[in-house]
């Protein structure tokens, strides 16, 4: 059975949970548990509670930020947690718009956010830097990316040559195609907003032809991404500097016209955001993680080299949509819900934050 076969199958198999409405609405989602992963004990936790759409979070000098969609980054610490700067009156928090990536510098003081607003045009987003020595003083660095209601992408990321990463939807908009627009993209930008000097097309697009990039994550100074589809193909790809990934002339495998995915998805599961583990639980060492917002589930994902060799469910409707896998400073898998969206239903307590560490 080849790899294709293998995961149309995974994907079937897991079809009863891709439309599902979430079990126990209104009833609380489980404070602890405990689950086996080999021979070891898993602690899963609730460390983060009563947020408002949490869609990525980041750690600096042991503090949790988070950005909230609707316009505010809060620092969490000890459980609890508090708003460090409300944009909700420049923030346009519409459908699946909102405050969206947040990113640090990795040395200066300095934080980025991708931001939808109202332009004169209409839904727009852009990628703000913010001064953390200046109460989060922020300014625009790339505005203009085309924005709607839905498909805004949002989720940055820094590259290991330092550069910051964007990626940006197709805003139900035409130019995907079109590597002079910057919908349907991945960008890639210095820390002072230009386009990088080595993108392909001498503008700040590092790779086209996207639906819905919403994860980014580097393993070995590769870059893979997941992708929503429309009604079938979420994809899962490592994005190459000037590769056309085919939206929306195709989605899942082309004819060796466009850039094949990794893996794809059908019926949907839509992936939110994504990282590569690399903390105390080692059976899960190098393994690929993102969140699932229709299929509620935790996935995991074991590469061998860029074939997909190994496929788990976790946290299986246990607490709702799931957006962002990320990892602390103490090494633990950390994973936001998404339960407040108007998709979602929101359980006492939600939105939270998880924590999967060993016992």
């Amino acid at each position: 059975m080849d790899r294709r076969t293998y995961l149309a199958g995974l994907a079937a198999a897991s079809a009863g949970l891709a439309g599902c409405t979430l079990p126990g609405v209104g009833g609380p989602a489980p404070e602890n548990t405990t689950t086996t992963v080999g021979e070891q004990e898993i602690v899963v936790e609730s460390v983060v509670s009563d947020l408002h759409v949490p869609w990525e979070a980041a750690f600096r000098d042991g503090d949790l930020f988070i950005t909230e969609r609707p316009g505010r980054i809060v620092r969490a610490r000890d459980g609890d947690h508090e708003v460090v700067l409300d944009m909700s009156d420049s923030t346009a928090a519409q459908g699946e718009g909102g405050l969206l990536g947040l990113v640090f510098h990795p040395e200066d003081d300095v934080a980025y956010t991708y931001q939808t607003y109202n332009s004169d045009a209409g839904l727009a987003n852009r990628i703000l830097r913010h001064d953390l020595t200046n109460d989060w003083a922020f300014e625009p660095i790339l505005d203009g990316i085309p924005g709607a209601r839905t498909h805004d992408g949002g989720r940055l990321a820094i590259g290991p040559e330092g550069a910051l990463y964007a990626t940006a939807g197709d805003a139900r908009q035409e130019g995907p195609q079109n590597t002079e627009t910057l919908n349907g993209k991945v960008l890639r930008l210095t820390f002072e907003g230009d386009p990088h000097p080595d993108n392909p097309f001498d503008n700040e697009v590092f790779t086209y032809g996207h639906r819905n990039p919403q994860g980014l994550a580097f393993r070995d100074g590769e870059l893979f991404s997941v992708e929503h589809g429309p009604d079938h193909s979420d994809e899962i790809n490592v994005l190459e500097a000037g590769n056309n990934y085919g939206w929306p002339e195709v989605m899942g495998d082309s004819d060796g016209e466009f850039t094949d995915p990794l893996a794809s998805y059908t019926p949907t599961i839509a992936p939110g955001g994504a990282m590569f583990y690399d903390g105390p639980i080692t059976q899960w060492q190098g393994d690929f993680f993102f969140g699932t917002l229709k299929a509620t589930h935790l996935r995991r994902i074991r590469f061998d080299g860029r074939d997909v060799v190994e496929q788990e469910e976790l946290l299986v409707d246990d607490y709702g949509r799931l957006r962002t896998p990320f990892s602390g400073p103490d090494g633990h898998l950390y994973v936001t819900t998404s339960n407040r969206d108007g998709r979602g239903a929101a359980k006492s307590g939600d939105d939270r934050i998880i924590r999967l560490r060993p016992a």
